[in-house]
């Protein structure tokens, strides 16, 4: 086999290219893979709301003691 060796330089350079940013053409949309799914969508929102209202609740003992 034939080794290809590149230098640090040329890809760092690769890594700014505009062909590196942009995807490719023909990339089909498979919701969740190279789209976001309108289902993790909602998701992400309910899980905002219920870290908004965990912050509103005041600080709760854990357990309750009985003395």
């Amino acid at each position: 086999g034939t080794r290809i060796i590149c230098d640090r330089k040329f890809l760092l350079e690769c890594k700014n290219s505009p062909v590196a940013r942009t995807p490719p053409c023909c990339l089909p949309q498979t919701p969740g893979v190279t789209s976001l799914a309108q289902s993790s969508l909602v998701k992400l929102e309910e899980l905002k709301e219920q870290n908004e209202s965990e912050e509103a609740m005041p600080d709760q003992d854990q357990f309750e003691m009985d003395i």
